[in-house]
């Protein structure tokens, strides 16, 4: 099986150059012309693979998401996005949306925000204003975006990601009229990559019920909350699990698309990744965690479906 390309971006603009020695990100045109973002990750951190991984396990699943490519920019690991917004249009976070319903809401606060609470968030997703993301054909069974949000949250869940944040979801502002859900974007804070090596391979060995991987995917929290003054955010199963409950046939759909992606098929996507860019501990760490999260997903369907 041939592994995941690694695209080299051009250095050919100096505003490319001068903007890569001050920012961890930035736009340049593709050979289309495509405005493409790359995204440096911190050294050693591991962002750019499990970006990579996500989106492809996104792609699995069927859910709307932006594209990830792993790509290096002067030596430098990262991933290049093409852009999602079309033309005219402009992307609205969630701490925007929320600031706009939420009196005294507090957009600026990216972390321990508990006004982002998670029936907040399904709120503003279930307004009729609020389509489906575009040039994505919606199943019949997900009926809103509130729905489409379940399957993000599903993903979440399947791969630990701990960055559910406020500036991580949103509306696009369409060019001609009304608004739609973004796609899914901004996975890199999951499958345990800013984890050491040494870490990986105690937690796949262990004997020790505390130290195993299904007790590491646990205690995976999202940056959504159960209530506004909660002291910790919810868990990333938490999170999907209530919002599953509000929306039980899309979590169906969502459930079911998930017993397509089987372990091979998950193994297929981890294996793609070169291992210039991560370790097989690594590799073999976040194939774990997935593997714990769908069988815990899949166990949660036929105790509470």
């Amino acid at each position: 099986m041939c592994e995941y390309p690694i695209r080299k971006v051009p250095l050919d603009a100096p505003s490319q150059l001068e903007q890569l020695g001050t920012k961890a990100k930035f736009w340049f045109p593709a050979a289309d012309g495509t405005p493409t973002l790359f995204k440096e990750g911190y050294p050693g951190s591991g962002e750019h693979w499990a970006e990579k991984i996500a989106c492809e396990v996104a792609r699995g699943l069927n859910l709307p998401h932006a594209e990830y490519e792993l790509a290096t920019c002067k030596g430098r690991p990262g991933v290049v996005s093409p852009m999602m917004v079309p033309d005219g249009g402009r992307l609205i976070h969630g701490n925007e949306l929320l600031a706009r319903v939420v009196p005294e809401y507090d957009e600026r606060k990216r972390f321990r925000a508990s006004q982002h609470t998670l029936g907040r968030v399904l709120a503003v997703l279930r307004s009729r204003l609020v389509a489906t993301p575009s040039d994505w054909t919606c199943p019949a069974a997900i009926g809103d975006a509130a729905g489409v949000f379940v399957g993000y949250l599903l993903l979440d869940a399947l791969i630990a990601n701990q960055d559910r944040h406020h500036e991580n979801w949103g509306l696009i502002k369409l060019p001609k009229s009304g608004v739609c859900l973004a796609p899914n974007f901004d996975h890199g804070s999951s499958l345990g990559r800013n984890e050491s090596d040494a870490v990986r391979r105690e937690r796949l060995s262990t004997k020790d019920t505390g130290r195993s991987v299904a007790t590491y995917v646990r205690r995976a929290q999202s940056s959504l909350y159960k209530t506004h003054g909660s002291r910790k955010p919810m868990t990333t199963f938490d999170a999907f699990a209530d919002a599953a409950a509000a929306n039980p046939a899309a979590a169906r759909f969502w459930i079911e698309r998930l017993d397509n992606l089987d372990a091979a098929a998950l193994m297929a996507i981890v294996s793609r990744v070169p291992s210039s860019v991560a370790s097989e501990p690594a590799k073999a760490f976040a194939l774990a965690i997935m593997i714990e999260n769908r069988n815990r997903l899949l166990a949660w369907r036929e105790s509470d479906g």
